[in-house]
This record gives structure tokens, C-alpha cells and sequence, in this order.
């Protein structure tokens, strides 16, 4: 029996990326990056090797299982666990993880969105055996902490202390988005890492720490141990799930922990939870312009993202710095600069 797991959370609506993500077909589901292959997709297949198919477990909202149905055939629908309203990541995890011990309480677990950006896969890979080796035989529960390349106060970061092998560090504290000025302490300091959100623990680990630090949230889903896996399992989590409270794992668990543990990597990490970092990520033509749509001329254009459909035509000319997007009947040009505004442009649209 391969003992490895993948919890993949699914449950946002990616409303920064609006109009391309929407409510109703977000940006897991989306092939934002114009590879042929939607996000979730992506997430599943770098992990092709270590997790199999029948061991993944997909947790999002109940409006999202006909997308996942179509885009992965293989999962099956035990394997889509549906919330039934949001709450945060603390009880997706336990949800997936009560459910997952349930069928073998030997099992090892990686936790990760799916919606995030890995260009060297390889690496990535290399990465998830060493800490599924390393949680498999300690107590300990792993986050990866990726080597920042600047000063982002975009990202959490994790102060790590001392190593307890070639690979892996104490923590000693989580960081909350710092200003730039403390982005470039962090950096100086050398000891810093950005906050992936992507997790690496045993089954018996985790549960642990739930009922030592939320024991409200692992008494709901102890509860339900007798109907995982049966035809009473959702109507369980309807009832049940809305009591959970919405708390962060971060903030619920691992920011209270004491057997938490940081695995420094650089494998071509990204959140893409802007327009901004998926242009830093995607193809670019010499004068810095990111183009998806075959249809697309461009004039004097410098440092712009473009995503239109296939066969529109659009003509762009002097345009510095800014995001040209069409899909879901809108057309939107915001400057790159304002792009938290787009929160407020769909608002009022």
C-alpha cells in the first residue's frame, strides 16, 4: 500500500484575477498560464509518481464538483470532499485528514492549493520525498519555506532557527505581510522564508495537533468517522460543517505547535494571486509584453499582460504597465499599478 496522500484546497473564488475567474469557474479551474492545462490539473500531475491517483483528496465547494468531474475523470467522488460553505483552511484539513485516517492511519500528507505556480518540477519532487521521508519517521509537522528572491510584502514569511538535519529547520516564528522596509530586514537577515502554504505531515500528526489546539473543530469530524466513505457522508457535512470555525491552519495550529518544522526550497514558487506575479511568470517578448489571444497586434507596447480569446482581434498601441483582459462578457484595461482595485471593478460591473 502506498502510504502518501495529497489534500488539494480548492474551495476559492480567485476573485483578483476577475473577469477571466469568476465565481462560478475559478482560477483552479482556469488554464491562466495558456500551457493546456488548468491549474488544479497542474497540481495533481507534478505529483505524478509520489501520490497516486485513488490517494488524492479534493476539497471545494459544492458548486465546483461538475468542473472537477470534467477536467479530472480519474478522481473518483469519494474523493471530492464538499463543503458545504466556506470556512477557512483549518477545517478543509481536517475534514480531508479525519476521512484519510479513517481508510489508513498510516498514511503521509501533503497539503497543498491548487492554485499555485512550480517551474521546476523536478525539484519540486525532489523536494516532497525528502519530507515525506522526513514526516513519515518524526513527530513533526512541515511546511516549506521558499528562499525569498526580494523584498515581496506579499507573503507571510517563516523565521526558521536551528537545523535539525541537511535539510530541515526549527521554527521560530511565522511573520505576517511585513512592510518593505522589514521584507529587506527579513532578507538580510538570511534566516527568513516565504510562506508557501504547502504543508507535509503524518495523518497521526496532524490529528494530534487538532485536538490539542482545536479541539471544538477535531470532536466534529472525530464525530463523523462512522459515515466517511457511505452514502450518509454529505449529509453529515452539511449539517455539521457550518459550526466549524473559520480559522486558518496557520493560525490555528501551526502558529501554536511546538513540533513545527521549515524545509527551505527554491523550486520556481508562485501564489500567481495577481495579475502582477503571473505576468513576472509567463512568456514575455523583448519589450516585457505577456500576450495569450493569436489574434493580437501590439504597438509601441511595453511591460503589459494580455489575455483575450483565440481569434479576437485586438489592436494595442503606446501602452506601458497595464493588464488587457477579456473573457466572461467583459473587457477590462486597469493599470498594473491598481490592480487591487479589480475587487471594485467587478463590484461594480
Amino acid at each position: 500500500m502506498n502510504n502518501n496522500y495529497l489534500i488539494i484546497m480548492a474551495g476559492g473564488i480567485g476573485s483578483r484575477f476577475w473577469p477571466m475567474s469568476t465565481p462560478e469557474i475559478p482560477k483552479q479551474f482556469l488554464d491562466i498560464l495558456g500551457t493546456g492545462q488548468t491549474m488544479i490539473q497542474q497540481t495533481i500531475k507534478r505529483l505524478n509518481g509520489i501520490v497516486p491517483i485513488e490517494n488524492v483528496y479534493i476539497v471545494t465547494g459544492k458548486r465546483y464538483k461538475a468542473l472537477i468531474n470534467e477536467q479530472l475523470p480519474e478522481v473518483k467522488d469519494e474523493q471530492i470532499l464538499m463543503e458545504p460553505c466556506m470556512r477557512n483552511t483549518a477545517p478543509c484539513i481536517a475534514y480531508a485528514a479525519y476521512k484519510i485516517n479513517k481508510k489508513n492511519p498510516d498514511a503521509n500528507i501533503v497539503v497543498a492549493p491548487s492554485d499555485h505556480l512550480i517551474t521546476n518540477e523536478t525539484e519540486f519532487r525532489r523536494v516532497i520525498a525528502d519530507g515525506l521521508g522526513f514526516v513519515a519517521s518524526n513527530n513533526v509537522l512541515l511546511t516549506l519555506g521558499i528562499h525569498p528572491h526580494r523584498p515581496e510584502t506579499g507573503y507571510g514569511y517563516i523565521q526558521a532557527g536551528e537545523k535539525v538535519n541537511d535539510g530541515t529547520n526549527k521554527v521560530l516564528a511565522f511573520k505576517e505581510k511585513p512592510n518593505l522596509e522589514t521584507a529587506q530586514e527579513y532578507i538580510n537577515a538570511g534566516n527568513y522564508f516565504w510562506n508557501a502554504g504547502i504543508f507535509l505531515w503524518s495523518v497521526k500528526s496532524i490529528l494530534s495537533a487538532f485536538e490539542s489546539y482545536l479541539p471544538k473543530l477535531s470532536d466534529i469530524f472525530k464525530f463523523g468517522e462512522s459515515v466517511y466513505y457511505s452514502d450518509g457522508e454529505q449529509a453529515f457535512i452539511d449539517e455539521h460543517f457550518p459550526q466549524c470555525e473559520n480559522i486558518s491552519i496557520d493560525y490555528g495550529i501551526m502558529e501554536h505547535a511546538d513540533n513545527i518544522y521549515v524545509m527551505p526550497a527554491d523550486f520556481g514558487w508562485s501564489d500567481l494571486g495577481t495579475w502582477g506575479s503571473l505576468w513576472e511568470k509567463r512568456e514575455r517578448d523583448d519589450q516585457g509584453n505577456s500576450v495569450v489571444g493569436n489574434t493580437v497586434k501590439i504597438y509601441d507596447c511595453e511591460n503589459n499582460i494580455i489575455t483575450v480569446p483565440d481569434g479576437r482581434k485586438v489592436v494595442l498601441q503606446g501602452l506601458k504597465d497595464y493588464i488587457v483582459t477579456e473573457a466572461n462578457g467583459v473587457f477590462m484595461v486597469c493599470q498594473k499599478s491598481e490592480e487591487q482595485r479589480i475587487k471594485e471593478f467587478q463590484k461594480d460591473s
